[in-house]
């Protein structure tokens, strides 16, 4: 892919912490930090994959970025400016660049709306069209993008498979020719047969249109094919971002490892080995002090439990935070 090496969307430091409410006054006694201290950024035209284990804040990233979610700290910059700052006539012009495509298809459309209603209905919110007849044929051509038909129109979400409904949310994102998508797990609730023609059409509309996306999803066989560079989440925060071929093929932090030795491989006679994690997840209203991964690390040392390691850069952009990196890479100077 041609990826412009012009920054659209910059995350710094980004936070957000859901509270936890007890007793009868419902007072809060802790913070679920859902998001904690997470930074990137994401190219024109290039498709960033956000990756992790289910529960580790991924999608809530997602939803944060567009002020779905109310950040807790951070700010989140497109083209330059921070949407935290901005009122709501300035967001909607923002929601005009940034679009998002959720996870589940059969929730995710109004059941009471026809298929021309769900995509048409950005066209009016934003004042795109003058009229009912010009809105028509915007929506005739959206749905013909995505592979429906002008007959399906008329057709409401039950009437659709998994797939065609997916289709429809795509539709309704490209309607107001949104520069940034966020792909929120989009192939997760379909058919393994259909995941692909949906992989393969938001690839076919990314070089048409010159999108970027953002791409949620915890299914790593799928984002190796769809991502430019790749960001590997555990428990709130970013432990490794890289290029894809670098951290497939050389992926340095021992939680990414254990992540891609659990790829299935097609050939049976390849024996791969796995890296079995001990131990649950830990809760994340209660993470652990130090390196979050510490308790679950087969390299543990004793600093891990102590300091929080330094997220940097290890060599071509490839930024990893692990204090067993940062030894070695000590060592060899």
């Amino acid at each position: 892919m041609a990826v412009s090496e012009k920054v659209l969307l910059e995350v710094n430091n980004l936070k957000k912490y859901f509270p936890i409410r007890a007793g009868l006054f419902r007072k809060t006694i802790g913070y679920i930090k859902a998001v904690d201290d997470v930074s990137f950024y994401i190219n024109k035209g290039e498709t960033l994959g956000l990756v992790g284990e289910s529960g580790c804040g991924k999608s809530t990233t997602g939803a944060t970025i567009l002020r779905l979610e109310e950040a807790t700290g951070g700010e989140v910059k497109f083209e330059g400016e921070n949407i935290f700052s901005l009122k709501n006539k300035e967001l909607r012009g923002i929601y005009k660049k940034m679009q998002i495509i959720f996870q589940d298809p059969y929730s995710s459309l109004n059941p009471r709306m026809s298929a021309a209603d769900i995509v048409g209905e950005p066209l009016v919110l934003h004042k795109l069209v003058k009229s009912n007849k010009e809105k028509k044929e915007k929506v005739r051509k959206l749905l013909y993008k995505v592979g429906l038909t002008a007959e399906q129109m008329k057709r409401y979400p039950h009437e659709f498979s998994g797939g065609q409904r997916q289709r429809i949310g795509i539709a309704r994102a490209l309607a107001v020719s949104p520069q940034l998508i966020i792909a929120d797990e989009p192939v997760s609730a379909l058919d393994v047969s259909i995941q692909a023609q949906v992989i393969n059409l938001l690839q076919d509309l990314q070089k048409e249109f010159g999108l970027a996306y953002l791409f949620i999803s915890h299914d790593l066989s799928v984002v190796e094919h769809v991502s430019d560079r790749l960001a590997v989440m555990y428990l709130g925060k970013i432990v490794e971002m890289a290029d894809r071929k670098s951290i497939y093929e050389n992926s340095l932090h021992p939680y990414t490892k254990s992540l891609f030795s659990s790829i299935p491989v097609p050939d049976p006679n390849f024996k791969k080995n796995r890296i079995i994690l001990e131990g649950d997840v830990p809760s994340p209203a209660n993470p652990p002090s130090g390196c979050r991964f510490h308790t679950r690390c087969p390299m543990a040392m004793e600093i891990c439990s102590q300091e929080e390691p330094e997220f940097r850069d290890y060599g071509g952009k490839h930024f990893a935070a692990c204090h067993l990196l940062q030894k070695i890479s000590k060592n060899k100077r």
